[in-house]
């Protein structure tokens, strides 16, 4: 089925203008996690597989990607597979939108680029890993995620496993709070970090059910909130990184970046793949397990307030 073209820039597949049309539940998902986060080939297996997690819950799955310089809203298998096969495949946040476009570039979207395209078409639940955050070092070197401040000026509820250990976390949290976006933790109440159930830091508030959750998503709405709503999501305790391998990992990649002189935007994916290499591969099977727990919780959100809406009008 072809796309329905909705500008010369930005399209919305049919099944995912229909489920919105209808009031029906729609997750969006990034696509970095597919073209950068993972590696190849099982990037493609698990793109497809977290599309189905959501078809398997009666929800439309709305992967986001720029190809060709146009904004698509829902994938054909045809993107996805170019997503994930293709190298030249760039990172699109959200100050890149434009530039994309004007250049005709196939990228894919950051956390970023994700909320602020979900939320220019209705979607208001996305489902990502980790979230961006303030970097370590950041007094100096001012090195912050745009997913912070484009989360203060974006209406959308998104589910995420904290920030990974390799961000400094307590500032991060000071940064949501300056620009408020509120935080929640799903049936927690401590801040999870990404590889790690509880990074050690404690949150104002909790909810333990999806239906909480759309209760305050309706609250917001009523209220014409105008960020974003965080559902911090831990990993389970039984499915994490050993504590002390991530520290010892963690610690070895810090200083191997020290000796090595990485600095600036090329630090977080040096440590990613140091971390990789010291734990054998272990730290990806945790990052699938929690891109599925994310999306199953989106999900679940997601098929709420569709429910909460359906019930409103």
């Amino acid at each position: 089925m072809e796309n329905v073209l909705v500008s010369s820039l930005l399209e919305v597949s049919p099944e995912v203008s229909a489920a919105l049309a209808a009031g029906a539940p729609v997750v969006a998902l990034e696509s970095t996690i597919i073209s950068h986060g993972l590696p190849r080939p099982g990037n493609l297996d698990a793109a497809r597989e977290f599309e189905a997690i959501l078809a398997a819950a009666g929800v439309t799955a709305a992967t986001i990607a720029v190809i060709d310089g146009v904004a698509k809203i829902g994938l054909t298998p045809a993107d996805l597979e170019r997503i994930a096969a293709d190298e030249s495949v760039v990172k699109v946040s959200s100050r890149d939108i434009g530039i994309a476009m004007a250049r005709k570039v196939t990228g894919g979207t950051t956390v970023a680029a994700t909320s602020v395209l979900a939320a220019r078409v209705g979607i208001g639940v996305f489902a990502t890993g980790g979230l961006g955050g303030v970097h370590r070092g950041a007094a100096e070197s001012f090195d912050e995620s745009a997913d912070l401040t484009v989360l203060s000026r974006t209406p959308i509820t998104v589910v995420s496993a904290g920030v990974k250990s390799i961000l400094d976390i307590p500032a991060t949290l000071e940064r949501l709070e300056t620009l408020s976006v509120a935080v929640i933790g799903y049936q927690t109440s401590r801040f999870p970090a990404f590889w790690l159930s509880d990074s050690g830091y404690d949150l104002d508030w909790r909810a333990d059910s999806p239906e909480e959750i759309a209760d305050i998503m309706a609250a917001r709405a009523a209220f014409g909130e105008q960020s974003a709503l965080l559902v911090a999501n831990p990993l389970p305790a039984a499915l994490q990184l050993d504590p002390g391998v991530l520290d010892g990992a963690l610690e070895d990649a810090l200083a191997v970046a020290a000796d090595q002189g990485v600095r600036g935007k090329a630090v977080s994916p040096f440590l990613l793949d140091q971390i990789q290499q010291v734990t054998g591969g272990m730290s990806v099977g945790v990052n699938l397990h929690i891109a599925r727990g994310n999306i199953e919780l989106a999900a679940k959100i997601s098929r709420s307030w569709a429910m909460r809406t359906a019930d409103r009008s």
